[in-house]
């Protein structure tokens, strides 16, 4: 067990020297059981967003609620990353939210080059590699580069980040600035 713990912790050390050299300072590292998988997350996809059924990377092109949940449970670790960003025009979040993402990807492909295969990345927003969606992923344009979102899983992202210290709050208008977070699955 304690071999199992010093492998574990000089892992975490290897990742978190990555991550800093890939400019990442703001996360924690979390037990992946304890990310909150809630139904209510799904339903405020159905009834409440425009990508519903127009992207290929969020429902209902993704695995059922529970088997979301069950998905988590399979992972010994996982990281938080925050984002803040303050934008001056709704508009202006996708373009951001786009070039936060397309960094995420390398940085989970070099997760996955440092002997972590199950490396799995949660986009920080809904996938937006592509300017035009095909909106499922039977005729995804790139099947390889497209994430799902922590919400797409049914990840209750205010409860979840929240439960880890970090904050974030409903924003009321465009003059605050938004905490966004991706997830990180690491095995």
């Amino acid at each position: 067990m304690n071999s199992e713990l010093n492998s574990k912790a000089s892992g975490h050390v290897a990742l978190d020297e990555l991550f800093q050299t890939k400019g990442y300072t703001d996360y924690k590292w979390i037990n992946p059981k304890e990310i909150i998988v809630s139904q209510w997350a799904r339903i405020k996809c159905m009834f409440g967003c425009g990508k519903y059924g127009n992207n290929s990377s969020c429902p209902p092109n993704v695995p059922s609620v529970a088997e979301c949940e069950k998905f988590f449970h399979e992972y010994s670790d996982a990281v938080i990353f925050r984002y803040q960003k303050k934008v001056d025009k709704p508009g202006d979040r996708h373009k951001w939210s786009r070039k936060v993402n397309s960094d995420l990807l390398k940085l989970e492909r070099a997760v996955f080059f440092s002997n972590y295969p199950k490396a799995f990345l949660f986009f920080m927003d809904s996938c937006s590699i592509c300017a035009e969606c095909t909106g499922e992923r039977v005729t995804c344009k790139e099947p390889r580069l497209s994430r799902p979102s922590p919400e797409a899983f049914a990840v209750d992202v205010f409860s979840t980040v929240r439960r880890f210290g970090f904050p974030i709050e409903v924003l009321s208008d465009y003059s605050q600035a938004m905490n966004r977070f991706s997830f990180l699955m690491i095995q």
